[in-house]
């Protein structure tokens, strides 16, 4: 996660907590630019050193949080609660730094964020005592920092299809009611990188088939991770996974392929 932790020490690092539930209020959106790596971040820190930013780094779109409690662990789950939306989990991957975690699909949550709005950030047992920690964050309305991010990345500012849009499920496994019938297997393209992953969103078909395949995220970027993935979704096939003599319903699906040399 070299550029995503670069990238992150626009970010102040985490101050000790208080208590399980921080109240911010809410700042503008910053916009750093780094014209050597042709990338982009705009950000909002927050008292607590908690940071939140959408970055395009040549093309490749990433969200990077900041200052959380630090965690051994690759893959975090984290709660967000978005206005009067219902909590939902959200997956992301540690970086290098324990307290930074990248996410998988920035590009629909820079849109959802863009709007502004009171943000409920749940870590959980991520309090001294155990208990979840809860960050309380007013994101500002971004209509050009976030927006500049967006379209250097070349992603629309709205997109009607991320209201399709499952969470991401760990690899092999999908959710949104449809499951694998033979999932993706990507042949290991000629690269530099011994390691990666993918983040990949499609549409559904009623007969299973992929279509609208997308990355939303490669790690490394450039690293052909990204385009192996998208040739093999083309034989890829998901069944209904309640009724399997049913048509597929129509559903945006994200699924993580990680790709490691062996």
């Amino acid at each position: 996660m070299d550029a995503s932790c670069r990238f992150a020490t626009t970010l102040t690092t985490m101050a000790v907590l208080a208590g399980p539930t921080v109240a911010q209020e809410a700042r503008d959106w910053d916009l750093h630019r780094d014209p050597a790596q042709k990338a982009s971040m705009a950000y909002a820190q927050y008292d607590s050193g908690l940071g939140i930013g959408f970055r395009c780094i040549d093309g490749a779109m990433g969200v990077v949080i900041s200052g959380l409690p630090p965690s051994s662990q690759e893959r975090r789950q984290l709660g967000m609660e978005f206005g009067d939306a219902p909590s939902r989990g959200t997956g992301w991957t540690s970086t290098t730094n324990g307290s930074v975690v990248v996410g998988d699909l920035p590009a629909p949550l820079a849109r959802l964020f863009r709007k502004g709005g009171l943000l409920r950030l749940t870590v959980p047992r991520g309090a001294a005592n155990g208990t979840d920690l809860v960050f309380v964050v007013d994101l500002p309305a971004s209509n050009t920092s976030i927006d500049q991010v967006l379209t250097e990345c070349g992603r629309p500012l709205i997109d009607p299809r991320d209201a399709l849009l499952a969470d991401t499920a760990d690899e092999g496994a999908l959710t949104g009611g449809v499951s694998w019938q033979r999932p993706p297997r990507p042949t290991y393209p000629r690269t530099n990188y011994a390691a990666g992953f993918v983040v990949t969103t499609c549409l559904t078909t009623p007969d299973g088939r992929l279509t609208d395949c997308l990355n939303e995220m490669e790690h490394p970027p450039a690293s052909r991770f990204g385009a192996a993935t998208l040739r093999a979704t083309e034989a890829a096939r998901v069944r209904n996974a309640q009724e399997a003599d049913q048509p597929v319903p129509l559903r945006r699906i994200a699924f993580r392929t990680r790709f490691l040399m062996r």
